[in-house]
């Protein structure tokens, strides 16, 4: 790293959200989806993501996953900022260090689950066995080693979601993003999803979810809330009951006096 370099930081965090704004469309059609936002989620942190719909939740995860560009200000991942990447090494820093685990799963139809989840690694280099195995390890966490050779559309919903949820974390993903990761599951599941979550923070790694739960959001360290494009609030997470009146009182707040 140089002094010169506009690609690095020295901020030690693994996400660095730097007056990050996101507009869509022009003149009279034009949307601010995020308004200035600032955030850091070092090491070993559960951030959660709350807010009412329509208030910039998603944006966020697809600019801090690389998916996007912001309109404004930068989205640094391990002190690199993505905006300053070619289109190799973004899908590089993407494959290696993100793990992002989407709405609607993103799963291969053509690929087992266990190839599903071995891909990313297969691409940076790892043999196919080995790689294999990383995913059966992923299954396993998951709880779900029995679909390791079934194909997405033998899968319910459920399944799909922890497939998707395992691929976000083979290998050595230092960010995992989740947009609402426990959507599809029952409670019990859920629950335990959002286990091995806590423990990969636990272990070192940044994670970030969306949820709309405050059951859910009662696993992370903080808990951000979004409206209009704005963080309007901020908490750190003592404990379940603490962060349920804090949710519920955010959810009944007005808009924000500008």
């Amino acid at each position: 790293m140089t002094d010169t370099d506009p690609t690095t930081t020295t901020t030690g965090a693994v996400l660095h959200l730097e007056a990050v704004t996101r507009v869509h469309g022009q003149g009279a059609s034009e949307v601010h989806a995020l308004r200035g936002v600032d955030l850091v989620v070092h090491p070993g942190e559960f951030v959660a993501v709350m807010g009412p719909s329509g208030s910039g939740k998603s944006t966020l995860l697809t600019l801090a996953g690389g998916l996007d560009s912001p309109s404004g200000g930068r989205v640094l991942v391990e002190g690199v900022a993505l905006g300053g990447l070619g289109r190799k090494r973004l899908a590089e820093v993407r494959r290696r260090s993100i793990g992002y685990v989407f709405q609607d799963y993103n799963l291969i139809p053509a690929l087992t689950a266990a190839e599903n989840i071995s891909l990313p690694r297969e691409l940076d280099g790892v043999s196919g066995r080995a790689a294999r195995r990383e995913a059966l390890a992923a299954l396993a966490e998951l709880g779900i080693e029995e679909l390791a050779d079934r194909f997405p559309d033998d899968m319910s919903g459920g399944q799909q979601q922890r497939v998707a949820i395992a691929r976000a974390l083979i290998g050595d993903r230092r960010l995992v993003l989740a947009d609402e990761p426990t959507g599809a599951l029952d409670s019990t599941t859920g629950e335990s999803v959002l286990a091995v979550l806590r423990a990969r923070c636990d272990a070192g790694a940044a994670a970030m979810m969306v949820t709309h739960e405050a059951r859910h959001a009662a696993w992370a360290d903080r808990v951000v809330f979004l409206r209009d494009g704005r963080m309007v609030d901020e908490s750190v997470s003592q404990d379940a009951a603490s962060l349920l009146v804090s949710a519920a009182t955010n959810s009944l707040k007005g808009p924000v006096a500008q």
